[in-house]
């Protein structure tokens, strides 16, 4: 009688453990559904209505393919009725700022699109300002280094200390040169020179072409040479002084209307950080928001290879 009662406890405990668990699996479950369709409707009603939209781009500028695909969907949306492209980098790699620059032109081409310069818009940075209508600085904020640079590292000295010794057979004397192996050898100095002026040609055209200066007037500043916001405005990198309230401004003068607000197009964020933000770097020991921590230390130029637009390489520690 005693185990047969002690049953009809356990079974009574049993069942109120798996009510338990069902109500909070339930609870879970509508939280999430409510959260998702919050931000849905809040991404809807950002989009539906007319608006400038915003986008920043900060940090060293990579080919990204989400950044340009989030600006084809502002140009394709009828609601965003101008742009404002907020820029805060020093580079990055040339075919990554001309990605961005192409694809802000196929913008600005439907729809009125203005720079405002934060800190620093330099190198590819300012080549991206440049692809705008309209280039808002504030006067301590630093635009320019035009430019172009190839680095690599010669461990050659070091190979010979520790004893090591590099053997290869290749198809012609130019092939896999530079060899941070080995000292680098005239014809492969004379090759990516070549190479480099080449793309600074193109760089220099690409502000003659956007900018209203001559080409003689942009290769006098197209030193590599930084400016102030003020000295830009001087100079006609730059075309007013401010910060987001002067850039509305404009986008008013090219027909919009001054009661539009400023709506922020973010980057979308994956199925996996919806619910859990960070997952990954919380597993990794980062806390909350340690990628941005990261890429602001300098992790992201790491990976940084071939031709630059960047300006200071060797202070941020850019390898080739």
């Amino acid at each position: 009688m005693s185990n047969r009662a002690d049953e009809l406890i356990d079974r009574r405990r049993l069942r109120r453990k798996l009510t338990f668990w069902r109500i909070a699996a339930f609870v879970v479950i509508v939280l999430a559904i409510g959260f998702a369709t919050q931000r849905l409707m809040s991404d809807a009603a950002g989009v539906s209505s007319s608006h400038i939209a915003q986008v920043k781009i900060s940090g060293t500028i990579f080919e990204d393919d989400e950044l340009l695909e989030r600006l084809d969907r502002i140009r394709e949306t009828p609601a965003v009725k101008g742009v404002i492209l907020t820029i805060d980098s020093p580079g990055g790699t040339t075919a990554g700022g001309e990605a961005i620059f192409e694809e802000i032109r196929l913008l600005a081409a439907e729809k009125p699109v203005v720079a405002q310069v934060g800190t620093l818009a330099a190198s590819a940075g300012y080549m991206i300002a440049s692809a705008t209508d309209h280039i808002v600085a504030r006067q301590s904020s630093i635009v320019g280094s035009i430019g172009v640079l190839f680095q690599y590292p010669d461990v050659s000295g070091l190979m010979d200390k520790i004893g090591v010794k590099l053997e290869e057979i290749k198809s012609s004397p130019l092939k896999a040169e530079p060899s941070p192996f080995k000292p680098t050898s005239e014809e492969a100095r004379a090759m990516i020179r070549s190479m480099i002026l080449d793309s600074y040609d193109w760089f220099v055209d690409l502000v003659a072409e956007r900018r209203p200066l001559t080409r003689d007037e942009v290769l006098e500043v197209a030193d590599g040479s930084v400016f102030t916001g003020r000295q830009g405005v001087e100079l006609k990198l730059v075309d007013e002084l401010g910060g987001e309230r002067e850039a509305k401004a404009w986008l008013v003068t090219q027909g919009l209307d001054e009661d539009l607000d400023v709506v922020e197009w973010k980057k979308r964020e994956t199925t996996g950080n919806l619910f859990l933000p960070d997952l990954a770097s919380r597993f990794l020991g980062v806390p909350e928001g340690g990628a941005d921590i990261l890429r602001e230390l300098g992790a992201d130029r790491i990976f940084l290879d071939g031709l630059l637009s960047v300006w200071q390489p060797e202070n941020r520690r850019l390898p080739d």
